[in-house]
């Protein structure tokens, strides 16, 4: 063997090393995606906003809301409500009154998620995490949705006096239930991709 061929022999023995070391540093530092089928789900949520005519039945609304009360909360007071609708003209009178969910008017149905101020606790007092924990709830069903192929995206109601004003109206809600947001529902049309949102730089480890 030449000397030409041993150098071509080193230098490819180091070059499969360098790129072992590139592998196993890839496999190290990039997120556990493959087979995870939670965190697939996760990273490909997406706001839908725009939907075909396909019904959704109620047994996937129902579905829908098993995912959602399965939330966490604050000291598990539960301060959830939620109201379903899947009449057209309900969800045609929502689309009038707020205007930043103009989506409603294709929407097949819409899950309003509503803080009860009437749930209490030990010492008689409303829970003060009701935003949160109806939060954690929506972020649930929004998962959900789209593990099963629906389309959906949280519009805010709370805490806008008036889009609260305009839901509790058209749903005849009572003072002690706040509506937090209003979820459109249906078959997503088109092709709408979720955003790639993750940020080193948002990260900050045991101090600031």
């Amino acid at each position: 063997m030449n000397r030409y061929k041993i150098v071509s022999l080193v230098l490819a023995v180091a070059l499969l090393a360098a790129l072992a070391r590139l592998v196993v540093g890839f496999e190290q530092t990039a997120p556990a995606a493959g087979g995870n089928a939670v965190y697939e789900n996760i990273l490909a949520r997406k706001s839908v906003r725009s939907y075909t005519d396909r019904p959704v039945g109620r047994p996937q609304l129902d579905t829908l809301l098993h995912a959602a009360m399965a939330a966490p909360s604050g000291r598990d007071m539960r301060p959830w409500k939620f109201v379903v609708v899947d009449r057209r003209d309900v969800l045609d009178t929502l689309h009038a009154h707020l205007p930043k969910a103009a989506m409603l008017a294709e929407a097949q149905a819409a899950i309003v998620v509503c803080g009860d101020l009437t749930v209490k606790d030990e010492q008689g007092q409303p829970s003060r995490n009701w935003p949160l924990d109806c939060s954690a709830a929506t972020q649930n069903l929004l998962l959900a949705a789209e593990s099963m192929g629906l389309g959906a995206v949280w519009t805010g109601v709370w805490p806008y006096d008036d889009r609260i004003a305009a839901v509790r109206a058209a749903l005849q809600l009572p003072d002690s239930i706040v509506p937090l947001n209003v979820v459109p529902i249906g078959y997503p049309k088109g092709d709408t991709r979720p955003k790639e949102k993750y940020n080193p730089h948002n990260i900050h480890y045991n101090r600031w």
